[in-house]
């Protein structure tokens, strides 16, 4: 098998090099290419570039290209040129993993996700694509262990049979830290811990943690959990800012919200089973119609 690595926290994340350890070092699921962003492009959806060119850099630490681009450029500029530049003009790849994020992109949270915007990209232009995430909470993100729990369910998944083409699933993982103390040492080590992850750096206020029943429960990181196939929720995460002032005086606004800070969660979702400790696996389409509208509006504008 080969596979087209990808991610949006940038080619040096530690979550992509973990995952890229636990497919492509530990017992090998295949062949590994990555072609990934030069820089983090968190939350940056489904942008894409048009009017400036995409520089592409040979990776230093991987088999692949850093590109200085947004996530679905790097499965473009991957899928239409660097693949068939290394494999052959009429190759493509066999699965395109895009991950591990730091930080889950279950619900609404899938919309505004360049992990999953990467994903999707994958299986609109016909390769098989499964978006991996890790739930970040107080503690120190352990990539290993929740890489480890990535490869168990990309195993389980692809015991079932191939993925169809045009197919994209994504897969949370539930926290895997380790508990840091609540002091100003403590929380200098959270902040030194998410630098270069793709999430916040800044000094660590509960503002900076993504929300939910779990954040401050202790776990076995290493402790094998169920894996359960879910809808993600659907209601909106609630907005926060706060309001600041420039030195020229020019009021601005800096977010203050949770990411997984929704106005309810449904039961059986994907946020529901993350916050209970269950990988979420979650099939996405890249198809928007709303079927169910479609007779009432060719009836209206006849």
């Amino acid at each position: 098998m080969r596979i087209l690595l990808t991610n949006d926290d940038g080619i040096n994340a530690p979550g992509l090099i973990a995952l890229h350890k636990a497919i492509a070092e530990i017992d090998p699921l295949g062949e590994v290419f990555t072609v990934a962003p030069k820089t983090v492009q968190s939350a940056t959806s489904h942008g894409v570039t048009f009017h400036t060119p995409l520089m592409v850099e040979p990776a230093a630490h991987l088999d692949g290209f850093a590109v200085d681009g947004r996530p679905a450029d790097c499965v473009k500029v991957a899928l239409s040129a660097l693949w068939r530049e290394r494999f052959g003009e009429d190759s493509r790849p066999d699965l395109v993993i895009s991950g591990m994020n730091a930080g889950a992109n279950c619900g609404v949270n899938v919309i505004y996700s360049g992990t999953v915007a990467a994903a999707i990209e994958a299986a609109f232009l016909g390769p098989p694509s499964i978006a991996v995430s890790m739930h970040l909470g107080r503690g120190k993100p352990l990539f290993a262990a929740g890489a480890m729990h990535a490869r168990r369910a990309l195993d389980k998944i692809l015991a079932a049979g191939p993925l169809d083409p045009h197919e994209c699933l994504s897969i949370n993982i539930p926290r895997c830290e380790e508990m840091l103390p609540d002091t100003p040492e403590g929380r200098e080590q959270m902040r030194m811990a998410r630098a270069g992850t793709g999430s916040p750096g800044q000094p660590v206020s509960v503002q900076a943690y993504e929300h939910g029943p779990d954040v401050n429960d202790e776990h076995d990181p290493l402790a094998e959990m169920p894996i359960s196939v879910c809808p993600m929720n659907t209601h909106g995460l609630i907005d926060r800012f706060e309001k600041r002032q420039s030195p020229s005086g020019q009021s601005y606004y800096w977010s203050a919200a949770g990411g997984l800070d929704f106005h309810d969660t449904e039961p059986g979702t994907d946020v529901d089973l993350l916050f209970k400790r269950h990988i979420t696996v979650t099939p996405l389409s890249f198809d928007l119609t709303e079927r169910n509208s479609m007779r009432g509006w060719q009836q209206r504008l006849r």
